[in-house]
Parts: C-alpha cells; structure tokens; sequence
C-alpha cells in the first residue's frame, strides 16, 4: 500500500511540478507579451489587480477551437493560455469571465487539488492491479485462502478503481462550478461568463480540438464530446447547468450545491 502511495505521488507530483511546461509544450503554445496581445494582457492585468494576484505568464494556441485554460503550481508560477478561436468569438466583457474563471483556478489551488485527487485514484487503482496478479498468481498460503471468496476478491478489483475514478471526476466537476462562481465574482459579471460558455459550447461542436483526454480537465469547456452515461465520466458539469448557476447568481440566488 505504501509503495503504490509512494509511487503514484511521485509520477502526479512530478507532473504538477512542471504542469506549466508539459502542458504548454504539448499544445505549442506561445508566450506573449503587451506588443503581442495588448488587449489580452491589459484584460489580465486588471483582473490580477481586482484579485489579488501576480500577473501570471500569457500564452497563446494556434488553434481555432474556442478554449483556454490556467497551469502553473501555485500563483507566482502560473500561465493561462487561449486559443486563437477563443479570441475570434468573445466580445471583451466574455472574454474578461472566461480569463476571470482561468485565474480563480489558479487562486483556488485547484490544481493542487487535481493533484491529490489524481495520487490517490492512481494509487488504489495500483493496488487493485497489485490484488489482481496476487489473485491469479495465488500469493496467499492455502490456510489464508480457506473461507475466502474470490468473486467478492474480483468485485473489489473491478469496483475500487472504478470508484476512485467516479470520486476524481466529480471532484474535477465540483471545482468547474466553483471557478465559475469565483470568476463571476472577480470579473462582477455573471452573465457575461454564461454567455461565454454558450458561445464556447457552439464554438467546439464546430471546431473540435486537438486534445489530448489526460488534459481535457484543464479546459473551460470539455474539448470532448460526452453525452448520456458517458457523463458520469465527463471531467467537466453540464454546460447546461453552469449557465444556470451563473444566470441565479446575476439575479442574486445562491445556487444549489
């Protein structure tokens, strides 16, 4: 069980140490400055003011997918990226939610949380693989055996990571909603978000990205296509929902949790 623990810790915290580079590589994202992108940057820099934060790097996909999403340990070694798309389609007050939502990740620790999340489904789905040869292999003494059940043995097998993964993705849904929450907050203007999201989600189904499943969490919108029982996977809450939630909070309702 340690070695599982151990082992799974230091693959995600590898990866959540140098989120920012592996991820902003594997999209060719390219850093830009105010000569670059000056609307862009002044949008950030007055949202860091509002939020308390370091200006985090800037960075730009050449993609016309509509997305963006935040990487980055903690708030002085942060990046938020967009696509190309994504500055196509958004007026400036939708694209203020949306860089509002990405740095409330950030500010959040959402990231970090991600992490942990990951560390433990990965070291319960180890561990499962660890039972699975035992049992094939007959790692226990036939005294230890006496009385055991295998087909509740293989339930567990089956079942546990499953579980750790169902508990990963709802907590990856949850932080979607509170970066909503938090990110209309610091940009003031719910609506505009939800009008992002709208656009957005019209902008994928006509765009589809080029992306990789391990990093569809990161992004505002899924860049996959989900629907039905394949929800219950989904890394991100029904857009249908988030625009819910953000048109109660304009109308100054709280919610439901």
């Amino acid at each position: 069980m340690v070695t599982a623990f151990v082992f799974a810790a230091v693959m995600n915290g590898a990866g959540y140490w140098f989120s920012d580079k592996i991820v902003l590589r594997m999209y060719r994202a390219k850093e830009v400055d105010p000569k670059d992108a000056p609307n862009l940057y002044r949008i950030l820099q007055d949202l860091t003011l509002r939020a308390h934060m370091p200006m985090p790097s800037v960075y730009v996909i050449p993609q016309a997918a509509p997305n963006a999403f935040a990487t980055g340990r903690d708030e002085n070694h942060a990046a938020v990226a967009v696509t190309e798309g994504i500055l196509d389609i958004l007026t400036e007050s939708e694209l203020r939610g949306v860089l509002a939502h990405e740095l409330s990740h950030i500010k959040n620790r959402d990231i970090l949380i991600g992490t942990i999340a990951a560390t433990m489904a990965g070291a319960i789905s180890m561990l499962a693989n660890i039972a699975q040869w035992g049992l094939i292999f007959g790692g226990r003494s036939n005294d230890d055996r006496e009385g055991a059940n295998p087909i509740a043995a293989l339930a567990m097998i089956i079942l546990a990571p499953l579980a750790a993964m169902l508990v990963q993705l709802a907590i990856s849904r949850g932080r979607e909603y509170g970066a909503d929450a938090t990110g209309a907050t610091v940009s003031g203007d719910p609506l505009s978000l939800a009008s992002a999201l709208k656009k957005l989600q019209r902008g994928v189904e006509k765009h589809p990205m080029e992306a990789n499943p391990a990093t569809a969490h990161m992004f505002i919108v899924s860049p996959l296509t989900s629907g039905g029982l394949m929800a219950l996977f989904s890394t991100h809450p029904p857009l249908e929902e988030r625009i819910l939630r953000l048109e109660m909070m304009a109308r100054g309702k709280v919610p439901a949790r």
